[in-house]
């Protein structure tokens, strides 16, 4: 068992259920899953979506998919089934892996970090974050990196307000900003 998933279980979940009041534990705040998506121009070359799959897998520890365009779009010369980025879905054990590397050894690593910021959230309780380099992860060697590769990750929770989620997120030790 990941250590963050332990210390979800542990410590997390009885002190979120004292202090939001819930009676049932199957009310309490808890993360579903995580997404982490990446887009690319569609005018980047054939292998910048390899590349792009190689680092989301080394990230992950499984396999990312291509996206496709859903529309055509003629500004942007995008038709129906262009390939539009990357993206790969982490739940249970993979997911607090992720997590625990993100908080612990990824976002120290970014120059003059203060913390991520507080409005990322969307009104029902899932917080957006973005990358600019993906060469802030220890598992991608910045000297490979061909394209800069920036990258989206979404904490999904079921959470019924955007202040429960915080709790939870901070309570996992997300650093947010102050």
């Amino acid at each position: 068992m990941p250590d963050m998933m332990k210390k979800y279980k542990d410590e997390v979940r009885p002190a979120l259920q004292a202090k939001l009041g819930y009676k049932n534990v199957m009310q309490i705040p808890s993360l579903r899953k995580i997404v982490i998506s990446t887009g690319i121009k569609s005018s980047a070359e054939r292998d910048a979506f390899a590349e792009a799959k190689k680092h989301l897998a080394a990230l992950t520890g499984q396999a990312p998919v291509i996206t496709k365009a859903r529309k055509n779009v003629s500004n942007f010369k995008l038709r129906v089934g262009m390939p539009v980025g990357v993206m790969v879905t982490l739940r249970g054990a993979r997911m607090y892996e992720f997590l625990d590397r993100f908080v612990h050894n990824a976002m120290p690593r970014v120059r003059d970090f203060r913390g991520i910021p507080k409005n990322g959230f969307d009104g029902s309780g899932n917080y957006n974050v973005g990358i600019p380099d993906v060469s802030v992860f220890t598992e991608v060697d910045a000297d490979k990196v061909k394209y800069q590769l920036g990258i989206n990750i979404t904490m999904v929770t079921n959470a019924n307000t955007n202040e429960e989620a915080f709790e939870l997120l901070k309570m996992l030790e997300v650093p947010f900003a102050e």
